[in-house]
């Protein structure tokens, strides 16, 4: 975020405070005409990001250093994970992501401040269920140490469609860091899944060391930033310091111009890619935060919704959409939100939001359609084969499902690993499948069912084939 002046430091103050602050009432956002927002958990503590497994739980790490998992609408008492970190100013444990073939391998990665010497870190883990398997934590990458300021640290974490890791590093309050190539402050770094240097990063052949891992430069505090399903676009949400508030196209290669420009560079500079659109940074909006493309598996929101990119802003508690339709337009979307921090789009078609001035985790749906204003999803369950059966290589088995709901099913799909196998309308509710010949693999077969209203609820299992 934000912190190079003194105006700056009462912001990180205020950050700090109402993360502090015991009280949990929790107002509404106020949403469009036909959404509503709804309250998802609450009891978090400081938290910073979150993301979704692919079976739907949602991990959100808190800055102390914990993993906390949301399991059927309720915060697990027991964290995934607890890291050691150093939790001044901005550090923490700020980044999650869930490797492209978790339901596998079942890992989990995250970016956290080590304390001693301060410096940030990308590890791996292991999931057993809804803990780490202990002892499992594989480290990536040792970041540069850090100076005595505690701000400008990003750590978001995500995987692209090439199956690469992708890590947003602040400058840590240097701008010349973000310039140098002699560091990864102030970049966007890619590596691969085990932590290795991609050979054809930009910049591999003209940098040693883990400065090959820079992707692209010139950025001041890239807090958040997101990738578009089907397309693999990347959005970077760059923090500016007290004029301009950026949302980067995220290009191989591309220079962003921090320090020498906050915004678009004035005069020009072909040298720097200008950002694709900006808002004013006023002190009551100032810092860009969470963000995330409407492109989900099941569309629940109006289909003039599908592609836009929703962004939030910390203090102006407001989340707006950005649209690429006919040029760049930028439109309200909620407000009354208590400090954004992240957003995420879940597969079945609903806008989750983390609140952390209110430690909890909202939820926008869409009601305005055709269901009468119906907001219950359906309630389904895979009823086999069993959670964590073996099934048989080559065999054709049947998947079974119940789903029921207040006013009607209208179909359940049938997923396996995320891809939809066929579709059933009428109970009861099945598709066969032919189990592919891989030993020893594990897959998770999914059922989702529909209501009049689009409203989805989802049911998980996993199998092995033997």
């Amino acid at each position: 975020m934000k912190y190079n002046c003194l105006k700056c430091s009462l912001r990180l103050l205020l950050f700090i405070a109402i993360a502090l602050v015991s009280t949990r009432h929790i107002n509404a956002a106020t949403v469009p005409t036909g959404f509503t927002d709804s309250l998802v958990i609450t009891g978090l503590t400081n938290p910073t990001a979150m993301a979704f497994a692919p079976d739907g739980r949602i991990f959100v790490c808190e800055q102390g250093g914990t993993l906390r998992v949301i399991k059927n609408n309720a915060l697990l008492p027991t964290p995934f994970l607890t890291v050691t970190v150093d939790s001044a100013g901005e550090r923490g444990l700020l980044g999650i992501a869930f490797d492209p073939n978790f339901v596998s391998n079942q890992l989990v990665y995250v970016y956290y401040t080590v304390p001693t010497p301060a410096h940030n870190r990308v590890s791996r883990f292991i999931a057993n269920g809804d803990v780490a398997l202990a002892g499992s934590e594989v480290i990536l990458m040792d970041l540069p140490n850090l100076s005595t300021a505690t701000n400008h640290n990003a750590g978001a974490i995500h995987f692209g469609p090439d199956g690469d890791l992708y890590v947003a590093v602040g400058d840590n309050a240097n701008g010349n860091n973000a310039q140098s190539f002699s560091t990864v402050l102030g970049k966007m770094l890619r590596i691969t899944s085990s932590g290795a240097i991609p050979a054809d990063n930009p910049f591999f052949n003209t940098t040693t060391g883990i400065n090959r891992s820079i992707w692209a430069l010139g950025l001041r505090n890239p807090f958040t930033f997101a990738f578009q399903p089907g397309t693999g676009r990347m959005f970077i949400n760059n923090v500016g310091l007290s004029t301009w508030e950026e949302i980067n196209d995220g290009i191989a290669g591309a220079n962003y111009g921090w320090p020498i420009c906050e915004g678009p560079c004035n005069p020009p500079n072909p040298n720097f890619t200008d950002p694709i659109f900006i808002y004013e940074n006023t002190g009551v909006q100032c810092a860009i935060t969470g963000g995330s493309f409407y492109n989900p598996d099941v569309v629940q929101f109006p289909s003039e919704f599908v592609g836009s990119y929703f962004f939030a802003d910390f203090c102006g508690g407001w989340i707006h959409k950005l649209s690429l339709t006919n040029g760049v337009t930028v439109s309200d979307f909620a407000s009354g939100i208590s400090s954004p921090v992240d957003l995420k789009v879940s597969s079945d078609g609903f806008l989750y939001y983390l609140a952390r001035g209110s430690g909890s985790v909202g939820r926008v749906s869409f009601t305005g359609g055709g269901g009468g204003g119906d907001t219950i999803a359906p309630t389904v369950s895979l009823t086999s084969p069993a959670n964590g059966a073996t099934v048989a290589r080559r065999a054709t088995i049947t998947i079974t499902a119940t789903a029921s709901d207040n006013v009607g099913v209208t179909r359940v799909e049938f997923l396996v690993d995320g891809a939809l196998q066929c579709t059933d309308t009428t109970a009861p509710y099945s598709c066969n499948w032919k189990v592919p010949n891989t030993p020893n693999q594990s897959y998770q077969l999914s059922a989702r069912a529909f209501d009049v209203a689009s409203n989805a609820g989802l049911a998980s299992i996993q199998v092995t084939a033997k």
